[in-house]
């Protein structure tokens, strides 16, 4: 197949594709058993990252059991801080257990030892693993497009603050408000190692690169201007400068709320995706794809109640440009069988 052709790949130029492409975030995880197996395999959360071989088996394993459209790069969003030099380890279970733990980053001593221009050499494993997942998808899933990530300037920084996932990252909103020249030097380091390390990925062969702001959400909006917005409209310009306009690119601003619309307005991206706290049927930003938007415990309940809940967003995304996915992440209790069922209820388009 043309890559041009994959419907994913459409349906991010602004194609009205139908039935939707499908793929879901986290659908590479927990409630996969040979997901599991691998990671058991590899020793480790960390040790999984930085495995070429195995983190794009654990990419390729979701495609055989589920046609979908796009397979995403299997890594971390800390990853990015740990390719600058940031010290970065996993607690127990890695992604299972207390998550990633990072030496936090809190004064401009701890700032100026971060190296953002060897974020993608650092991060070459991850390289190898883009370049091995595009040769196997082109030889067993020609029709499935290759999703590269990192996290938004907004969602590492409060990881790297905070030195761990979850809890509301107060450090982060702290410093936000007491001393913003640090956090603003920060996100300057930021965007140039995210720059780095994207288009690593893309030259790797990753098709169309994604950016989570999962904690976007956590700003007033005056913050979501100054911290999310703002510093994402400066990356996507970097990365147009070096991939060219055309490149397909992906914003996730969670929980964002009143914030979506001027981040599509001005984000530089091609699709924006939705968390499920967005009504559908409501006013949806125009000129861009939409992503989204299925509640992940809606596919753990399975039956009726997914089968409704996916008729409903198929109805109300129908002749618009269009991606299928969840609100967030597939949750490690999700039955199987429920996936399967989703994705041929999205690809029937009823």
């Amino acid at each position: 197949m043309d890559p041009s052709d994959k419907p994913f790949l459409r349906a991010l130029r602004g194609e009205a594709v139908w039935p939707p492409p499908i793929w879901l975030m986290r659908q590479a995880g927990r409630y996969l058993p040979e997901y599991r197996a691998t990671k058991e395999e590899a020793g480790g959360f960390l040790e999984l990252c930085l495995n070429p071989a195995l983190s794009a088996e654990v990419t390729f394993q979701p495609l055989r059991r589920f046609p979908m459209d796009a397979a995403i790069l299997f890594t971390d969003l800390p990853m990015l801080p740990w390719a600058m030099g940031q010290d970065l380890r996993y607690g127990q279970g890695g992604e299972d257990g207390v998550g990633p733990i990072l030496e936090p980053v809190r004064t401009r001593d701890a700032l100026a030892a971060l190296r953002p221009g060897e974020a993608a050499r650092r991060a070459a494993p991850i390289m190898e693993t883009v370049s091995r997942i595009r040769e196997g998808l082109e030889r067993d899933h020609p029709g499935t497009a290759l999703i590269g990530f990192a996290g938004a300037p907004w969602t590492v920084a409060c990881y790297m603050i905070d030195g761990r996932g979850g809890h509301g990252f107060p450090v982060a909103r702290r410093m936000a408000e007491e001393d913003p020249a640090l956090l603003e030097t920060l996100f300057e380091t930021l965007i140039e190692a995210a720059e780095h390390y994207l288009v690593a990925q893309a030259e790797a062969g990753a098709e169309a690169l994604m950016l989570f702001d999962s904690w976007a959400g956590l700003l007033p909006p005056d913050g979501f201007e100054r911290w999310v917005l703002d510093p994402t409209i400066v990356l996507t310009a970097r990365l147009r400068a070096r991939l060219g306009p055309d490149y397909p690119l992906i914003g996730f601003p969670r929980l964002a709320g009143p914030g979506i619309p001027a981040y599509a307005a001005r984000a530089g991206v091609n699709a924006v995706g939705l968390d499920e706290t967005v009504d559908l049927t409501g006013p949806l930003p125009e000129g861009v794809t939409l992503q989204g938007n299925l509640d992940a415990r809606v596919l753990v309940a399975g039956g009726e109640a997914l089968r409704a809940a996916t008729a409903r967003i198929l109805d109300a995304m129908r002749g618009r440009p269009f991606v299928f996915n969840l609100g967030h992440g597939i949750t490690p209790d999700t039955p199987i069988e429920h996936v399967a069922a989703l994705v041929e209820q999205v690809h029937r388009g009823a």
